[in-house]
């Protein structure tokens, strides 16, 4: 199911929601920081996030474990002559020296990891004055739809934004900003484009007809409960550590 699922997705413009103007407005957010910020984006896909924080100046290094969203980003960056750095990385094994980076990026990925090993994991990889970018699925209310409950219970337990807050302070972090995303980077950005592949896709290979259902699940969810739950964006710099 997880190949039927890559196959879903091969070369679709994203792996989950988001959008270029929102990838800019939290680079905005993240301020200040270098001229050139050494920036490490973390489960990057096929490199949307990688190339508009290149586009704006940042020395990007991206990283994730599927080697075909590597290969398209590295050909998205050629056609746009920019400068990323692709490498095939866990985002759970990390061997870059402490300190090694003025920004943290992971857009829709740090749920890989869970969100509190994530944001421990790489705190020390953040040099002094620097900041760490993740956008997380929450829950918008608190009375969500039981159905909406009902799936994210089982497939990643959601919390609010205050619970989401805290247990970045718990990690060490201020939160500085955050930004709930627009449907449009729901919509327009992700599951159009999913849609149309899910439509043309062959339901007997295997795996796919059980991906196809739980494609087909999520996004009839999103039109139905929407308003519940949503991906927020949050900049977060480390606290001082006292000796």
């Amino acid at each position: 199911m997880s190949e039927a699922f890559f196959a879903l997705h091969h070369d679709l413009p994203r792996q989950g929601p988001g959008s270029d103007a929102t990838t800019r407005l939290l680079l905005a957010l993240a301020g200040p920081l270098p001229d050139r910020p050494r920036t490490l984006d973390i489960g990057c896909g096929p490199g949307r996030s990688a190339l508009v924080l290149a586009e704006a100046g940042a020395e990007v290094t991206a990283v994730d474990t599927h080697e075909p969203f590597l290969d398209q980003l590295r050909r998205s960056a050629v056609r746009r002559g920019l400068r990323v750095t692709a490498e095939h990385r866990s985002m759970t094994d990390l061997p870059y020296p402490d300190a090694s980076f003025d920004l943290v990026w992971a857009e829709g990925s740090a749920y890989l990891m869970g969100f509190d090993q994530a944001l421990s994991a790489w705190r020390r990889l953040l040099a002094p004055g620097g900041a760490l970018v993740v956008t997380e699925c929450g829950w918008t209310t608190l009375d969500p739809a039981p159905a909406a409950r009902a799936f994210w219970d089982a497939a990643y337990p959601l919390r609010t934004t205050a619970q989401t807050i805290t247990a970045a302070a718990r990690a060490g972090y201020t939160v500085t900003a955050t930004y709930l995303l627009p449907d449009r980077d729901w919509f327009d950005e992700y599951y159009a484009p999913l849609e149309r592949r899910a439509d043309a896709a062959d339901p007997a290979l295997p795996g796919m007809a059980e991906a196809l259902a739980w494609t087909r699940r999520e996004i009839d969810l999103r039109r139905a409960h929407g308003a519940d739950y949503g991906y927020t964006g949050y900049v977060l710099r480390p606290r001082p550590t006292t000796p």
